[in-house]
């Protein structure tokens, strides 16, 4: 926890999390998912919307403030294409077989997986 906020860093990698960093920071990832078995097993919050995060660097140093636009819950098969491209990582095919690889890695995937997808934007780049 930074200045009371959650921190967190995207992917389950260093080289991931400043790749998937520099597409917020550009400004063309406004969108990310998380599988909800995850957050229940870490006992980290779901987010709210309006809540404000700290996104960490692969280094694990702040690099920015994001908030939460819009939060929902939803199976995987079932997220809409639009924001799977909000997440900026290529086409929605694209963005099916990432995910599927990355929930794979972390714990497995199924059609029928519960995802928390939250919108965001970001508030404030931190000096680093």
């Amino acid at each position: 926890m930074i200045d009371g906020r959650q921190s967190w860093s995207f992917g389950d990698s260093p080289g991931l999390a400043d790749e998937l960093l520099a597409l917020v920071l550009m400004g063309e990832k406004t969108a990310t998912c998380g599988a909800l078995r995850d957050y229940i097993a870490d006992g980290t919050p779901i987010p709210t919307i309006g809540r404000q995060d700290v996104v960490l660097d692969g280094a694990a140093r702040p690099a920015a403030i994001i908030e939460y636009t819009e939060v929902t819950q939803r199976r995987f098969d079932d997220v809409p294409e639009d924001f799977a491209l909000a997440e900026g990582e290529g086409d929605y095919a694209q963005w099916r077989a990432g995910h599927i690889a990355y929930f794979e890695r972390n714990g497995g995937w199924s059609p029928t997986l519960e995802l928390i997808c939250e919108r965001i934007r970001v508030i404030e780049v931190l000096p680093r």
